[in-house]
């Protein structure tokens, strides 16, 4: 019997998709191109629906036509090679799906390479890790419009979903658009965890709040509006004893934090784009600065100052306005990049299509989703979250908070650079003037780069006179 989708990749993601897939009724084709993982899986995780090939050419002609091939392989030069491989084996009309972490560009560029032969690839951005991808992750599918109704019915059945029962996937963009949303996805995570992280440290360090506590009173923030996936994880890390020795094991965790790129990758679009999204860029360099190997010395030669005592009950009411606050710019600016790169790369995004698949199945699902889907729904075409009626009240009743809260910090000279750009952020927003006037004025001083006047049209060049 022909199968109906085939899986490339027998490691963690793959496998738990194609069982994901089984379970929903579907015939799938496995491979890898290494014998033994696949041999290894089938042995381990046998599943009636699932027939493994260890041969290329068996595997492909194993699919109904049109052949739909999804590819769960490490990013970069890979992907190119098992393009290359099944060049000759695919037929017009055929199906490429790429269901890793790839750099948008090199999707839109297989995306033109494909489409020359007429086999239609995409770029599928795919959130929630294993147990995602085993019980059901979001999913953000780009590619060509005409036949995502050819794997909308495998794709939408085995996505997350959310409460109002709605799949988490839904068709995004043609050439890289997935992939782009996928990216700007982690890039919002990286900032959401960082106002994570900051309120934990204002909590351990301002607030004295025991761990303990601390958990007690995320459990408490997850139980409202704050209710999301990462909130809930950390309110259990707090919580967790160490196994290997006394005490907790978030007190035994070095302070030294990874990242795989994409956090990275966001920030220099948004760079390329003329994008403000310094909370996620300022989450990129708090994980940089983690790792930097002078903060020992540092701390042993540069004055710490004195932490004046806070009533706790306030502190944490003034820290869980501050968060949701902060949390709404972190959004903001990441839907802002989605609404530039719509227009630079004609995509045409759906932002509120975009924020519903987010609801469920992904790292930053959470109950806040609801509102930025309601409000993009309202208002397709609005320039910036922060202009919705609910999250412009949200933003003007918490401001005193993250004022309040960034103070405390600062005083206390505890880092957050994710809340300062934050509130950075909205005053850059909100200022009358930002000093760009006085820039403009220099640049035309030392380069004749003109400027334009707030009483006449057109651009000007000043003939600057030396006074002093």
């Amino acid at each position: 019997m022909a199968k109906d989708i085939g899986v490339v990749g027998m490691a963690v993601m793959g496998s738990n998709l194609a069982l994901n897939m089984a379970d929903h009724g579907f015939d799938v084709a496995v491979y890898n191109y290494t014998p033994d993982l696949t041999e290894k899986f089938v042995a381990e995780r046998p599943h009636e629906k699932i027939t493994p090939y260890y041969d290329l050419k068996e595997f492909v002609q194993s699919l109904k036509r049109p052949r739909k091939i999804m590819l769960m392989i490490m990013a970069g030069a890979p992907v190119d090679s098992m393009l290359a491989s099944l060049d000759g084996l695919l037929e017009e009309g055929d199906i490429v799906i790429d269901g890793g972490n790839s750099f948008f560009e090199d999707t839109r560029r297989r995306y033109d390479a494909c489409k020359a032969k007429g086999i239609h690839f995409y770029g599928m951005g795919i959130s929630g890790g294993e147990t995602g991808a085993r019980r059901g992750p979001a999913i953000m599918p780009g590619g060509h419009k005409e036949s995502y109704a050819e794997i909308k019915d495998v794709y939408e059945a085995i996505a997350a979903k959310a409460d109002d029962g709605k799949p988490c996937c839904t068709y995004i963009g043609e050439d890289g658009a997935g992939h782009f949303v996928k990216m700007v996805h982690n890039g919002i995570e990286y900032a959401d965890m960082q106002l994570i992280a900051e309120a934990y440290l204002l909590m351990k360090y301002v607030g004295k709040f025991t761990n303990r506590e601390i958990s007690e009173t995320f459990h408490r923030w997850n139980q409202g509006e704050l209710k999301s996936f990462l909130i809930g994880i950390a309110a259990d890390i707090f919580a967790e004893e160490d196994d290997l020795a006394d005490g907790d094991i978030i007190d035994k965790i070095v302070d030294a934090a990874g990242q795989k790129g994409t956090g990275r990758w966001t920030s220099l679009e948004a760079l390329k784009l003329g994008v403000n999204i310094s909370m996620i860029t300022a989450a990129c360099n708090t994980r940089g600065s983690s790792n930097d190997t002078g903060r020992k010395a540092a701390q042993e030669v540069i004055a710490a100052p004195s932490v004046a005592a806070v009533d706790k009950e306030k502190f944490a009411e003034d820290l869980r306005t501050a968060l949701y606050t902060a949390k709404i710019m972190a959004y903001a600016q990441g839907f802002s990049l989605y609404r530039k790169a719509s227009e630079e790369y004609g995509w045409d995004l759906n932002y509120g299509a975009i924020a519903s698949i987010f609801r469920a199945g992904c790292i930053i699902q959470a109950v806040f989703l609801n509102k930025i889907t309601e409000a993009y729904e309202k208002n397709p075409s609005m320039e910036n979250l922060v202009f919705d009626e609910f999250f412009l009240s949200r933003v003007n009743s918490g401001l005193g908070s993250l004022r309040k809260i960034i103070s405390l910090a600062v005083l206390s000279g505890i880092p957050v650079p994710a809340f300062v750009n934050g509130l950075e952020y909205i005053d850059l927003l909100r200022s009358p003037s930002v000093g760009a006037n006085l820039i403009q004025g220099l640049r035309d001083y030392f380069g004749a780069h003109t400027f334009k006047r707030i009483d006449k049209e057109g651009s000007f060049h000043h003939d600057w006179k030396q006074h002093y």
